[in-house]
Protein backbone atom coordinates (compact mmCIF):
# COMPACT_ATOMS: atom_id res chain seq x y z
CA UNK A 1 0.00 0.00 0.00
CA UNK A 2 3.00 2.26 0.56
CA UNK A 3 4.38 1.78 -3.04
CA UNK A 4 1.84 0.96 -5.59
CA UNK A 5 3.13 -0.19 -8.83
CA UNK A 6 1.35 -0.82 -12.35
CA UNK A 7 0.86 -4.39 -11.44
CA UNK A 8 -0.74 -3.70 -8.45
CA UNK A 9 -3.58 -1.25 -10.07
CA UNK A 10 -3.68 -4.07 -13.21
CA UNK A 11 -4.62 -6.77 -10.64
CA UNK A 12 -7.01 -3.78 -8.59
CA UNK A 13 -8.95 -3.06 -11.99
CA UNK A 14 -9.38 -6.71 -12.60
CA UNK A 15 -10.71 -7.69 -9.01
CA UNK A 16 -13.15 -4.49 -9.78
CA UNK A 17 -14.01 -5.89 -13.70
CA UNK A 18 -14.66 -9.12 -12.23
CA UNK A 19 -17.43 -7.55 -9.05
CA UNK A 20 -18.71 -5.40 -11.62
CA UNK A 21 -19.42 -8.88 -13.22
CA UNK A 22 -21.16 -10.89 -10.71
CA UNK A 23 -23.25 -8.63 -8.63
CA UNK A 24 -26.17 -10.48 -9.75
CA UNK A 25 -25.21 -13.30 -8.78
CA UNK A 26 -26.30 -14.41 -5.42
CA UNK A 27 -27.81 -17.32 -3.36
CA UNK A 28 -31.58 -17.54 -4.38
CA UNK A 29 -33.81 -18.09 -1.27
CA UNK A 30 -36.99 -19.84 -2.45
CA UNK A 31 -40.13 -20.09 -0.34
CA UNK A 32 -41.05 -23.99 0.09
CA UNK A 33 -42.98 -25.61 2.53
CA UNK A 34 -40.44 -28.52 3.04
CA UNK A 35 -38.04 -28.11 6.24
CA UNK A 36 -36.20 -31.07 5.31
CA UNK A 37 -32.18 -30.87 6.21
CA UNK A 38 -29.88 -32.31 3.85
CA UNK A 39 -25.91 -32.00 3.79
CA UNK A 40 -23.80 -32.65 0.78
CA UNK A 41 -20.31 -34.02 1.86
CA UNK A 42 -17.27 -34.79 -0.13
CA UNK A 43 -13.67 -34.49 -0.10
CA UNK A 44 -10.69 -34.81 -1.99
CA UNK A 45 -7.55 -37.34 -1.47
CA UNK A 46 -4.69 -35.69 -0.88
CA UNK A 47 -5.90 -32.56 -3.17
CA UNK A 48 -2.52 -30.28 -2.10
CA UNK A 49 0.66 -31.53 -4.11
CA UNK A 50 3.08 -30.01 -1.62
CA UNK A 51 1.24 -30.78 1.62
CA UNK A 52 -0.95 -33.64 0.41
CA UNK A 53 -3.91 -32.95 2.42
CA UNK A 54 -7.44 -33.62 1.51
CA UNK A 55 -9.65 -30.62 0.93
CA UNK A 56 -13.07 -30.83 3.18
CA UNK A 57 -16.18 -29.41 1.58
CA UNK A 58 -19.72 -29.66 2.29
CA UNK A 59 -23.14 -27.64 1.36
CA UNK A 60 -26.18 -27.96 3.93
CA UNK A 61 -29.44 -27.21 2.43
CA UNK A 62 -32.92 -26.56 4.20
CA UNK A 63 -35.59 -27.76 2.10
CA UNK A 64 -34.20 -26.18 -1.43
CA UNK A 65 -32.62 -23.12 0.27
CA UNK A 66 -28.64 -23.12 0.67
CA UNK A 67 -27.67 -22.18 4.27
CA UNK A 68 -24.44 -23.04 4.96
CA UNK A 69 -21.46 -24.43 3.50
CA UNK A 70 -17.77 -24.64 3.46
CA UNK A 71 -14.26 -26.11 1.68
CA UNK A 72 -11.34 -26.37 3.81
CA UNK A 73 -8.09 -27.74 3.77
CA UNK A 74 -7.92 -30.93 6.43
CA UNK A 75 -5.58 -30.64 9.09
CA UNK A 76 -3.76 -33.92 8.74
CA UNK A 77 -2.93 -36.01 5.85
CA UNK A 78 -5.65 -38.87 5.56
CA UNK A 79 -3.61 -42.29 4.86
CA UNK A 80 -7.00 -43.45 2.31
CA UNK A 81 -9.33 -41.92 0.32
CA UNK A 82 -12.19 -43.50 2.65
CA UNK A 83 -10.11 -41.31 5.58
CA UNK A 84 -10.30 -38.38 3.92
CA UNK A 85 -14.50 -38.83 3.04
CA UNK A 86 -15.05 -39.77 7.21
CA UNK A 87 -13.14 -36.39 8.27
CA UNK A 88 -14.75 -34.44 5.74
CA UNK A 89 -18.48 -36.18 7.24
CA UNK A 90 -17.58 -35.46 10.65
CA UNK A 91 -17.34 -31.55 9.89
CA UNK A 92 -20.16 -31.77 7.86
CA UNK A 93 -22.19 -34.02 10.63
CA UNK A 94 -20.48 -30.98 13.40
CA UNK A 95 -22.52 -28.26 11.27
CA UNK A 96 -25.42 -30.18 11.11
CA UNK A 97 -25.85 -30.68 14.57
CA UNK A 98 -25.28 -27.30 15.50
CA UNK A 99 -27.72 -26.07 12.78
CA UNK A 100 -30.42 -28.78 14.00
CA UNK A 101 -30.32 -27.05 17.48
CA UNK A 102 -30.28 -23.48 16.01
CA UNK A 103 -33.87 -24.30 14.34
CA UNK A 104 -35.06 -25.84 17.56
CA UNK A 105 -34.19 -22.63 19.51
CA UNK A 106 -36.30 -21.23 16.25
CA UNK A 107 -39.22 -23.12 16.95
CA UNK A 108 -38.74 -24.33 13.02
CA UNK A 109 -39.55 -28.32 13.45
CA UNK A 110 -37.92 -30.87 11.13
CA UNK A 111 -40.35 -33.33 9.66
CA UNK A 112 -37.93 -36.01 9.53
CA UNK A 113 -33.91 -36.86 10.89
CA UNK A 114 -31.85 -35.03 8.70
CA UNK A 115 -29.55 -37.12 5.79
CA UNK A 116 -25.83 -36.45 5.00
CA UNK A 117 -25.01 -37.71 2.05
CA UNK A 118 -21.38 -38.46 0.52
CA UNK A 119 -20.45 -39.88 -2.73
CA UNK A 120 -17.32 -42.39 -1.52
CA UNK A 121 -18.23 -46.28 -1.88
CA UNK A 122 -15.39 -47.04 0.60
CA UNK A 123 -17.48 -45.09 3.70
CA UNK A 124 -20.55 -45.92 2.59
CA UNK A 125 -20.07 -49.56 3.09
CA UNK A 126 -18.37 -49.71 5.81
CA UNK A 127 -20.91 -47.51 7.87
Amino acid sequence: MHAPTDDHFRALKRILWYVKGIVHHGLQLHKVSSHNLFAYSDADWAGCPDTHRSTTGYAIFLGANLISWSSKKQNTVSRSSAEAEYRSLAVATADVVWLIQLLRDLQVPLPAPPRILCDNQSAIFSC
